[in-house]
């Protein structure tokens, strides 16, 4: 399922930035994710590491092929990416 541009101009006035993964002939769309699910997905990952690219997956979810989340091998294709959604602004420390 590819989007137009319309969809993806209209999920970008919602959701602000958004991401495109495809995996051969499949593609989904994720939305940055919130703090909130950061934190949920840290939380689960305690027990599982990749529940934390489920969770982000699911929960930044805009529209796509549903087997990128329920295919296995598919799944771990899409895993590889969920990091470069997670964006960390480098911070400065100085002692005063």
């Amino acid at each position: 399922m590819k989007a137009t541009q319309e969809q993806i101009q209209e999920w970008k006035a919602k959701y602000g930035v958004v991401f495109e993964i495809s995996v051969e002939d499949k593609v989904c769309y994720l939305h940055k994710p919130s703090r909130k699910t950061m934190g949920y997905a840290a939380m689960a990952s305690k027990d599982n590491p990749l529940r934390f690219n489920e969770v982000i997956l699911n929960d930044c979810w805009i529209a796509g092929d549903e087997d990128l989340r329920t295919d296995d091998e598919l799944f771990m294709s899409v895993s590889g990416r969920i990091g470069e959604i997670v964006e960390i602004k480098q911070a400065e420390l100085k002692k005063l």
